[in-house]
């Protein structure tokens, strides 16, 4: 730290998209979204003039910002070869392109400084079937949740401006512990361990985590996530 703020990453791009037709049938989707120059208002539901295609499953407060980490483009290349798709930020579907920051590296409950905004970490992403088909790839969504390279996703507690090139300034670390990576680790291992979800239920988690993981130390049993990631048929 210096001077009681720690400046962890920066903003490679600044990202919105419309929702459009996708590749089923009566769906629409924002996951194409494309870089802004300058500067871009954020409020309480994200950024001017970005859309979601599935409000039920996207977009909101706790979900008003979607972060992915430019470092893991290289990753993906070498797994998935030169796709036009990882030629530039975007690909999958985030609004801020990060560096220098990745889920193993921030936690659950940071409070961020970026641009005249203040950020706070509120989930991991769960990673659909959208991205199957944007990577034509079938287990593309499988392959995020099994890397842990899923994505992260902030509320905005102070409203402001961003654009590329704002540092990334750490203002708080409630929970030092539980980075997004040992989060998503628990969720998707998976973990049964009564222990382990308790303790995850001593954070301030989103409302339907904590439903997922009480019905989950209740019943004993691992959710289902192939609806998720294998999406309607085609």
């Amino acid at each position: 730290m210096s001077g009681g703020i720690d400046r962890i990453g920066r903003i490679a791009a600044v990202l919105v998209g419309r929702a459009v037709p996708y590749t089923r049938p009566g769906v629409i989707s924002a996951i194409a979204k494309q870089p802004v120059a300058g500067r871009v208002r954020v409020g309480p539901l994200g950024l001017e003039n970005d859309e979601q295609g599935d409000t039920q499953f996207h977009g909101g407060a706790d979900k008003a910002v979607h972060l992915y980490s430019s470092a893991h483009y290289a990753a993906w290349r070498d797994e998935l070869g030169g796709l036009p798709v990882l030629a530039a930020p975007g690909a999958f579907g985030e609004n801020l392109a990060v560096e220098g920051v990745t889920e193993r590296n921030v936690c659950i409950g940071d409070r961020w400084r970026v641009g005249s905004c203040v950020l706070e970490i509120s989930q991991g992403r769960q990673p659909c079937w959208k991205l199957n088909d944007r990577f034509e790839a079938a287990d593309m969504a499988r392959r995020l949740q099994d890397t842990l390279r899923t994505g992260w996703y902030c509320r905005v507690l102070t409203d402001g401006e961003i654009g590329a090139g704002d540092e990334i300034a750490l203002l708080a670390r409630p929970y030092p512990d539980w980075p997004i990576a040992r989060m998503m680790d628990v969720l998707y291992r998976p973990c049964l361990d009564a222990t382990t979800l308790a303790a995850v239920l001593a954070l301030p988690l989103v409302p339907g985590w904590r439903t997922l993981i009480e019905r989950r130390l209740a019943s004993g049993c691992v959710e289902d996530w192939d609806k998720r990631l294998n999406g309607p048929p085609r």
